[in-house]
């Protein structure tokens, strides 16, 4: 029993290997020993400074990815302030075009210069363009004023809150002309008379969707989007109920604008003032089948107040396209509203 307690008590070092109680006596320490503590300790230096590398490489590489996003979006930035400001330095241009036409002429027809479409214009010498992706961006500029009582206007639909029943007559006519349901004109006169009254509305009471744009025609029930596709160009919401120029019109607008003309008597009449604008509606007048009374004011006219301006600017990869209603009262001009498109 006390050999069993010695051996158990005996220190560890006492059952080494004879060589290492041999090397212990003789150097103090087993020099194989050490060099194996000498190599562990190597193998775990090695494996932080991998772990520190590694560290320091995903740090800097987030930071530069960072930075990349940084730049990223204030050359974006730049490059939209640069195509808004070319945008508006052209809806300044196409106003004093407006303003000029109005000094010379009395009437608005497709032959003057406000009418001539601006095609794709470099403006690379004019604004500075910046590199996108190793290569240089180029500025281009295109535009076009558009006449916009050349469309049928449908704020006429309504009189403060009241239908009328003459022009839902119209607009009918002209869905039937594009091929489209003329129950919508109806539909639509209601919701345009719901939106006035909404402005006499009382407090807390449901307010319907105001119309100030085509696509608002979305909200009528039954306008889907091929609908509103097929009759954009032909229809307006403007500030006022105005007359349609007979200058600038489409035939299917003419024929729904008025009751007594045919659509083939007003592709006639197009084809027509091509060669020689009308000069008053008395002009008009006397060039429709049978020469009938001139129409009234409130329905036709030769001269314009509103105009669409359409410009689209691309600077290299980037593009923005705008449109803008322009009101004219002789010389002077000022914008209604711009947009995005």
């Amino acid at each position: 029993m006390r050999e069993h307690l010695t051996a158990w008590l005996r220190p560890a070092h006492a059952s080494a290997p004879r060589c290492l109680r041999q090397c212990r006596a003789q150097y103090g320490r087993c020099p194989g020993h050490a060099h194996a503590c000498r190599r562990q300790q190597r193998g775990v230096a090695i494996v932080t400074a991998l772990l520190l590398t590694t560290l320091a490489i995903t740090i800097v590489a987030s930071l530069f990815w960072q930075q990349q996003v940084q730049v990223r979006s204030i050359e974006n930035q730049r490059l939209q302030l640069q195509k808004q400001w070319v945008l508006r330095g052209a809806l300044d241009w196409a106003r004093l075009i407006l303003r000029e036409d109005a000094r010379y002429s009395l009437i608005d027809d497709l032959n003057e210069p406000w009418a001539v479409p601006l095609s794709e214009t470099r403006l690379d010498r004019y604004v500075e363009s910046a590199s996108i992706r190793g290569t240089a961006g180029s500025a281009v500029l295109s535009g076009a004023i558009q006449d916009a009582q050349s469309r049928l206007n449908l704020t006429g639909l309504a009189t403060r809150g009241e239908v009328n029943p003459a022009e839902v007559q119209a607009f009918e006519r002209l869905l039937t002309a594009l091929r489209q349901d003329p129950g919508l004109a109806r539909a639509t006169a209601q919701q345009v008379a719901a939106s006035q009254r909404a402005s006499i509305a009382t407090a807390g009471a449901p307010r319907p969707i105001g119309f100030t744009q085509v696509d608002d025609l979305l909200a009528v029930p039954g306008f889907t989007p091929s609908v509103l596709a097929a009759v954009r160009n032909d229809v307006v919401f403007l500030p006022r109920a105005t007359p349609v120029n007979v200058n600038t019109a489409r035939a299917e607008v003419l024929a729904a604008r008025m009751a007594t003309l045919s659509l083939a008597d007003a592709g006639n009449i197009v084809n027509a003032r091509r060669n020689a604008s009308f000069r008053d509606l008395n002009d008009f007048a006397a060039r429709l089948p049978g020469r009938p009374e001139p129409p009234p004011t409130t329905q036709a006219a030769v001269a314009t107040s509103y105009f669409l301006v359409n410009g689209r600017v691309t600077i290299g990869e980037a593009s923005l396209q705008v449109q803008g209603l322009v009101e004219r009262h002789g010389p002077t001009t000022h914008l209604v509203w711009l947009r995005e498109v």
